[in-house]
């Protein structure tokens, strides 16, 4: 069964071609001498992204493969005006970035809703021949053609927007945990890779207060090389201000352990390394207190670290302390609200075009043999530009 859980998406978009400006002369019974009165063309359509809360997923635009603005209008006698082409506005949850899927090239990123960036802009409508009359040349006998259309192939991916990413092994507890401390209800089982898709659930603290908490599959050493599920849910996380680390008490090196997991970030993404950083050891109820004392002489000292047991709520007051004491703390505040004129914390890379061979392996072009693009017929290869 196909998840609902669509993260990426690769789609081909193009902008409208501009109008041609009309080379006209104008005719009436008592003005033999009525001289040039071509309208311009019209303005080709944009595409847009625009942020959409109400948007979680991208599965809308699964199935939309080709999204394609209208032609401007030509221009007609009488300097009428072509039709300006409908601009295009692509819907998309908050988190969303747009790469050019031809070079991996960050284009935007959608953070807010209602935000909206042009994504493609449309080609100008030409000039009809009323706009190149002169003193020295008053019937001229040309008009311009419209600017052509854009098109460029996108990829679009999200990075869920969350406050605390978990980050561990298979079978760490990180599913339980979310559904102990939230109400989301994640699949939990006893074996390997049972969450094949993030999920977040909203944790509840103090004084109505509350946090967001992400989920994503467990990571394995060798991850970077393709190895189990690989990096690919690593982009959920980037936006976390925290990184909570859960590993199994039962574990047979936790520092071992921890270390293999912070490799794994690192070679997806060094900067991840650079946010807060939260260690818990999981199923604790399975240890008394003289073995905890024992696994503490072998944990990291330079963050904070709690034994918890999501089933019987050992540990789990503590962790959330911990958890909105970070969140609060100097270092970690985020300077007022991401805006679309300040900067976003978050620095994004290009994309790896060899990764891409594996993200998009069954995403081939749809078109029929037969298939005839309405509204845009009208143009040949000079009248497109690529954008590469």
């Amino acid at each position: 069964m196909e998840s609902d859980f669509i993260d990426y998406v690769k789609i081909l978009c193009r902008s409208g071609k501009g109008g041609k400006g009309s080379m006209h002369m104008h005719r009436a019974k008592y003005n033999p001498n009525g001289g040039p009165d071509g309208g311009n063309g019209g303005r080709g359509g944009h595409i847009y992204l625009r942020g959409n809360h109400n948007y979680w997923t991208l599965l809308h635009l699964r199935y939309q493969r080709h999204i394609f603005a209208e032609n401007g209008g030509n221009g007609g006698d009488c300097c009428s005006t072509g039709a300006q082409g409908r601009d295009i506005y692509i819907d998309v949850p908050c988190g969303t970035v747009a790469y050019n899927a031809d070079t991996g090239q960050y284009i935007c990123d959608i953070v807010e809703d209602k935000q909206i960036v042009m994504l493609l802009k449309g080609g100008r409508g030409g000039l009809g021949n009323k706009e190149f009359a002169t003193s020295t040349n008053k019937a001229p006998r040309y008009a311009q053609p419209g600017e052509p259309m854009q098109e460029m192939n996108v990829i679009l991916q999200l990075k869920l927007l969350a406050d605390v990413g978990l980050v561990g092994f298979p079978n760490a507890g990180k599913s339980t945990l979310l559904s102990t401390l939230s109400s989301a209800k994640p699949k939990i089982a006893n074996y390997p890779f049972t969450t094949l898709e993030p999920s977040l659930g909203i944790v509840s603290y103090r004084e109505g207060k509350s946090f967001v908490m992400a989920d994503i599959p467990g990571i394995i050493e060798g991850a970077s090389e393709g190895k189990g599920i690989g990096l690919r849910f690593l982009r959920h996380i980037e936006r976390n201000s925290i990184l909570l680390f859960l590993i199994d008490c039962e574990s047979k090196n936790i520092k071992s352990s921890y270390d293999i997991l912070l490799n794994e970030l690192k070679q997806f993404n060094q900067e991840i390394l650079d946010k807060k950083r939260i260690l818990a050891i999981t199923k604790c109820d399975l240890i008394d207190e003289e073995l905890k004392e024992m696994l503490k002489q072998e944990l990291p000292h330079d963050l904070p670290t709690v034994f918890i047991s999501a089933p019987t709520m050992q540990g789990i007051t503590e962790l959330k302390d911990i958890i909105w004491k970070e969140l609060n703390s100097e270092s970690n505040k985020i300077l007022g609200k991401i805006t679309v004129e300040e900067k976003d914390t978050l620095v994004h890379r290009d994309l790896d075009m060899k990764s891409l061979s594996a993200d998009f392996a069954g995403w081939e072009d749809d078109f029929p043999d037969d298939y005839e693009i309405a509204d845009n017929t009208d143009f040949d290869e000079d009248d497109i530009l690529y954008i590469e």
